[in-house]
């Protein structure tokens, strides 16, 4: 799929920092100017000044504005802009402009239209309208990204590279002709032959044997299930393609201004599912994120922190760029609230909490026409003699007066295993339950650990676990023998290591793990379950045993699971056809432990459960909080210092260091001294620079 290899010349290490020229945080968003008049433009300069927006995402739909006609140029508008911002002391993260083809684009060029698995084709009327594995549109977004780079590219605005927008949110996968010689190609690469493609997709069943990689499909709609590692490859394949489409318009950039960083904005968050974004991380030269809550969610502040923790999980633990989310609501849910008093400034500094050195909105201001007329902005429909405009000036003050927290990173000795391929496969058709979801499973994980406050890496199979005391693998389906072999490392070195129900099933090519589940992890956990349990819709079960607190309500999954010698059983089922077999177990590993929890636990069993993990693997939070409050440390790169974030979800007061660990420092946002009691009031937050 590669068209342009990595400039031969190029040295990251020569790769200037994205915010070497912003004093403190960033603040700012995607600024469309192309929407509005000149009086207008000329008006939001002086906003901006005022807000103390010193960072914006621009020109990022803006290739019919530059181009209204082939080869027709305007630059007129786009000058001027970056122009203005330098002068009012803005950097810019300036996009290559190619986040949607122009209508003339498309009129003559109709066959870089993607199409869906059923044929249906994509038109143009939107945004994202083009297949990345055509070869015709990418010379064309090639090209586009290379003016952009020719024309800016010694421009004192400039801050760092902005590529395309949120690649693959509106087609993750592509059927169209294109994709498929692409997906042939993929395979020969991965495979080598056609024998070796059909060793790994088991062809042998249903006479699926291929012959030659050009009768290959991709898995388009069929008469009954596909190929379930055909349906598999292609996740994997489209990503891989998504990201290679990145990885052309990067180097392009790269050849041009290979001083400037360059990144694009990711989406990840607990239902992005298309893209692998830990193969994506490398390729950024500074993680970039979008996150938008869910109105309707009345515990989305825990969401949110998922995705700021998935975000400096991706980044490898370094600061990261939060570069979209809303200052109220949003026009795309099926009620669009607005957010809550205080909401706008929480939600902002959870990300800076939790490893986010700039803080941008989509957008500037509020459309006018279009379908995005209904989100939310920084200066809204009402202008500025509104809460929105008062918030973000607010939010301004707050971020300039936490400037000395940027490059400081979060620690964590807990580690939570985020795997894009067990996602894929644990929901292909034909398994044991067609409610199984992956990210449920591991945003009930991660929820039941922040009420314990605990502060978690969230990482991927194979990352380097040495400096985690505690490692839950939430359905991690498909696993690879060096996988299982970290894993299980990390249990010998001392870890406490949990592994949840249909996990370690399958190799990489989706090929059960024979002689019983949990397949790759039998040995380390002292188990081998027989045959899995699914429970019918509605249908529950209960458990008992300490560990869950006594006991607790199952539902969604059990298992019928013998268990080694020396594997203790800690909760078993009572009553119904599995009374007595084992739900949640605990071996020896080493010098450290292993656990088993077989079923879906409720939220109070859950909680109980996470409750003796914590303990027992110590990693517990130094600082104790009432119930929904959020407390999370910045630590300085060299560990003099630190900074506690404390952020009240809740409707009452919260008083912290009165149970023995005392709070004491100067708090940044009010600049007042404390003294080893923090009073946090309903809805607030408080930053301490530790003494």
């Amino acid at each position: 799929m590669r068209r342009r290899p990595t400039p031969e010349s190029f040295d990251p290490r020569q790769v200037r920092p994205w915010n070497d020229r912003l004093d403190g945080l960033g603040f700012g968003g995607d600024y469309n100017p192309e929407q509005w008049p000149d009086d207008v433009r000329l008006e939001d300069v002086g906003l901006m000044r005022e807000a103390g927006v010193n960072l914006l995402s621009v020109a990022i739909f803006a290739w019919a504005t530059i181009e209204p006609r082939e080869g027709e140029l305007d630059w007129g508008w786009l000058d001027d802009t970056m122009d203005r911002l330098h002068a009012a002391g803005v950097q810019v993260a300036l996009a290559t402009a190619t986040a949607s083809p122009p209508p003339w684009l498309t009129r003559k060029h109709p066959e870089i239209l993607p199409r869906l698995a059923d044929g249906t084709v994509l038109h143009q009327g939107s945004r994202q309208s083009y297949a990345v594995t055509h070869p015709v549109h990418r010379d064309y977004a090639l090209r586009m990204a290379a003016r952009v780079a020719e024309r800016y590219r010694d421009h004192p605005a400039l801050a760092l590279w902005h590529v395309d927008n949120e690649i693959g949110c509106h087609v993750p996968r592509d059927y169209s002709e294109a994709a498929a010689d692409a997906f042939r190609e993929w395979l020969r690469a991965r495979y080598g032959t056609v024998d070796g493609l059909n060793a790994a997709w088991g062809t042998a069943f249903w006479a699926q044997r291929y012959g030659s990689f050009d009768d290959v499909l991709p898995p388009l709609t069929t008469p009954a299930q596909a190929n379930p590692t055909q349906q598999l490859d292609y996740d994997r394949f489209t990503s891989d393609a998504l990201l290679d489409y990145y990885r052309d318009l990067r180097d392009t950039l790269r050849e041009i201004t290979p001083h400037v960083p360059v990144t694009t904005n990711l989406m990840a968050h607990s239902t992005t599912k298309g893209m692998d974004y830990f193969s994506w991380a490398p390729e950024l030269d500074v993680v970039a994120n979008d996150h938008y809550t869910i109105a309707a969610d009345g515990e989305r502040q825990v969401e949110l922190a998922f995705s700021a923790d998935l975000a400096r999980g991706l980044a490898g633990g370094a600061p990261w760029i939060l570069m979209e989310h809303s200052t109220s609501a949003v026009n795309w849910q099926p009620r669009n609230r607005a957010k809550l008093p205080g909401e706008l400034l929480r939600n902002s500094l959870a990300h800076v909490a939790r490893g986010a050195d700039s803080v941008m909105f989509f957008q500037w201001r509020q459309s006018r026409a279009g379908a995005e007329k209904y989100h939310s902005a920084m200066v809204p429909h009402a202008g500025t003699d509104s809460d929105v405009w008062r918030d973000v000036v607010h939010l301004g003050r707050a971020l300039r007066a936490l400037g000395e927290v940027r490059g400081s990173r979060v620690r964590s000795r807990a580690a939570l295993v985020v795997d894009w391929p067990s996602w894929w496969g644990a929901e292909l058709d034909s398994h044991p339950t067609g409610d199984l979801r992956y990210m449920d499973q591991v945003q009930a994980w991660y929820a039941a650990l922040w009420r314990h406050g605990v502060t978690v890496d969230l990482v991927p199979s194979h990352a380097d676990l040495t400096g985690y005391d505690l490692v839950v693998l939430p359905t991690t389906y498909l696993v690879t023998d060096a996988d299982a072999a970290n894993v299980a490392a990390a249990a010998e070195r001392g870890a406490t290591v949990v592994v949840t129900y249909f996990s370690g099933i399958v190799d990489e090519h989706d090929h059960v793990r024979l002689g019983g589940y949990p397949g790759a992890f039998r040995e380390l956990l002292g188990v081998r379950t027989e045959e899995f349990w699914p429970l019918q819709e509605g249908e529950t079960a209960r458990v008992v045993g300490k560990a869950v607190g006594g006991d607790a309500t199952v539902d969604l999954w059990t298992e019928k699971t013998h268990v080694a010698d020396g594997t203790e059983v800690v909760a078993a089922y009572d009553g119904g056809p599995l009374a007595g077999w084992p739900a949640v177990t605990r071996a020896d590993a080493g010098a450290g432990q292993a656990w088993y929890v077989a079923t879906r636990l409720d939220r109070p069993g859950l909680d109980a459960l996470v409750g003796r993990l914590v303990a027992e693997a110590g990693v517990g939070p130094d600082l104790a909080a009432p119930a929904g409050v959020e407390v999370v440390r910045r630590w300085a790169e060299d560990g003099a210092a630190s900074w506690l974030f404390v952020i009240n979800h809740t409707e009452r007061e919260a008083v912290l260091g009165d149970d023995g660990s005392p709070v004491a420092g100067t708090e940044l946002l009010t600049g007042e001294p404390v003294g080893g009691r923090l009073t946090v009031p309903s809805g607030a937050v408080r930053v301490v620079r530790a003494a």
